[in-house]
């Protein structure tokens, strides 16, 4: 299929063939050659409540310019399993939805049309961050590396709780089996705000319909809980570097320089430095997009105004 000039730079939305209810847009390096031989890593990533997906698009396009990536931001919007219905997707399957399978879908039509490498580079934040631990979970073969931003709830590798808290009916749930000497060879990183420490929004009671035994056991803030996953992960052979942003409440934008440092390192071990020299990964994330005030959550009256991408 020959590219077209929709086809380089940022995209359109797509729709996903495997369920037309769900579409991406990709962020493709203007001089993308066709005609070249050399493949390009996929950064994969997935918004929180808010759905800014072509924003976050946008904010990984300068890094992946310079270092030869493609972005995919999928697009999981409100309401597909139920009327407002805001979190399936963070918990994988739900209502008859495995957005695992329709992500990986994604991904495959993006390879037949340019040259990637099989394994990704995935980053979430907040209901991205429940995604992106998840499915490092359930598929670490797809992945180089994962970037776990501020999950305000987390899965441990328990096997004495049941998923989403624990990981002990994965196999009935999922027909996988969860690895975690496969999921060590994936570098991990969690990174969480200094500031981030709100729990109006984490906290669940027992007639909350995401709740399940141990829902609120591994911290009260963000970060207990994304302390708590990393100790689940190394208790199990699993490195994390933990990575806490000063001056950063619960704004993901903040968190992206740290995000392509992780990333940058993660490229140059995979392909050490020949006579190219990439730009810097620490100063490659561009310039935050601006963050307006959105509505406070209408079930919580004295939660405070939510930046562009803040939500669990």
């Amino acid at each position: 299929m020959t590219l077209g000039y929709y086809d380089r730079g940022a995209t359109p939305f797509y729709a996903c063939r495997l369920d037309q209810r769900f579409s991406y847009c990709l962020y493709v390096p203007e001089d993308y050659d066709e005609a070249a031989d050399e493949r390009y890593r996929l950064i994969v990533a997935v918004h929180g409540t808010n759905r800014p997906a072509s924003e976050y698009r946008d904010v990984f396009a300068a890094f992946a310019r310079e270092q030869q990536c493609i972005v995919l931001a999928p697009l999981f919007p409100v309401g597909v399993t139920g009327p407002f219905e805001l979190n399936d997707y963070k918990f994988i399957s739900y209502g008859g939805v495995r957005f695992d399978h329709v992500l990986i879908s994604m991904a495959d039509e993006v390879a037949e049309r340019y040259r990637i490498h099989d394994r990704w580079l995935m980053h979430g934040f907040s209901g991205g961050g429940h995604f992106t631990h998840r499915f490092l979970m359930l598929h670490p073969d797809r992945l180089l590396a994962a970037s776990i931003g501020a999950p305000g709830m987390v899965t441990r590798l328990d096997r004495t709780l049941p998923w989403w808290t624990g990981i002990a009916d994965v196999r009935e749930r999922f027909g996988i089996d969860v690895d975690p000497a496969a999921m060590a060879a994936v570098a991990v990183q969690m990174v969480v705000g200094a500031d981030d420490v709100a729990t109006w929004e984490i906290t669940l009671s027992e007639d909350d319909p995401r709740w399940v035994p141990g829902a609120n056991d591994a911290g009260r803030t963000r970060i207990e809980r994304i302390v708590a996953l990393r100790e689940s992960f190394e208790a199990h052979g699993i490195a994390v570097r933990l990575d806490t942003v000063p001056g950063a409440h619960h704004e993901g934008w903040k968190l992206i320089p740290a995000v392509t440092e992780f990333f940058g390192e993660v490229l140059s071990a995979d392909h050490p430095p020949s006579t190219t020299t990439s730009a810097p990964p620490a100063t490659s994330a561009p310039p935050a997009p601006p963050e307006p005030s959105a509505p406070s959550a209408p079930s919580a009256p004295s939660a405070p105004p939510r930046p562009l991408d803040q939500g669990v």
